[in-house]
């Protein structure tokens, strides 16, 4: 037994020099950069209003709301082994640097029941929920997640159902120029170029620039692995 043992030990060492590493801190892809960086919440802030309320306070009624805003959101978003948490309360959490034209990824997981989505430039929004979930059978979630859930003249559902069982990982890559938007959802193609179009405004085109948000509907949810690369 003693001999067994000792033969197995460089096979074992073998084993965990090869090793992924652990995948909820997995290196950025080249040429992008961490939006989050694991071990807390630097770089993210609070929700205030949308887009257009934000526009019409005054710097120091902004300034006012965002401090309410960011307590909140630590009362409420956390990191545990490297992901991002949120217990189903409080509000959206939402980068502190604003966006144009970008690439993205986000992992994330949800359980039975879970809805949320990933504002772009502060407007919803790339869906997220539970596919399965008979209540939301109604609104299409049998389609999939990943579909541009406030379109009313553009595409709305996407193209293939791509989601991962409910309490499993998946992974969006999300690429963003102009008004136009791409996403694949565990590698498939979900959402081809299509327009996302202003919720706040029906009137006026889509935001130049804006904050991502990482949005909640009362569930617990995890992300991790954002990354993004900025385009010209």
């Amino acid at each position: 037994m003693l001999l067994r043992t000792l033969t197995l030990l460089p096979l074992l060492a073998t084993v965990l020099l090869v090793s992924p590493p652990h995948v909820a801190q997995a290196e950025p892809p080249e040429g992008f950069v961490s939006l989050f960086n694991g071990k807390d919440l630097t770089g993210w802030k609070g929700l205030v209003g949308n887009p257009k309320s934000r526009a019409e306070m005054s710097p120091e009624e902004l300034a006012t709301a965002q401090e309410k805003a960011d307590d909140e959101m630590r009362a409420h978003w956390s990191v545990v082994d490297g992901e991002l948490v949120f217990d189903g309360k409080g509000q959206s959490l939402c980068t502190a640097k604003d966006y144009g034209d970008f690439e993205m990824y986000v992992d994330w997981k949800i359980l039975e029941g879970g809805d949320s989505g990933i504002y772009l430039r502060g407007t919803p929004q790339v869906q997220i929920w539970d596919t399965e979930y008979k209540d939301y059978e109604r609104h299409g979630a049998h389609k999939g997640s990943g579909s541009l859930w406030n379109n009313k003249d553009n595409p709305r559902f996407p193209l293939v159902k791509a989601d991962n069982p409910v309490g499993e990982w998946n992974t969006f890559y999300i690429k963003m120029v102009g008004d136009k938007v791409t996403i694949k959802l565990n590698d498939q193609l979900v959402v081809d170029n299509t327009v996302l179009e202003n919720f706040w405004e029906r009137d006026k085109p889509l935001y130049s620039t804006g904050q991502i948000e990482l949005q909640n509907h009362g569930n617990t949810l995890w992300f991790r692995n954002l990354y993004i690369r900025e385009l010209d």
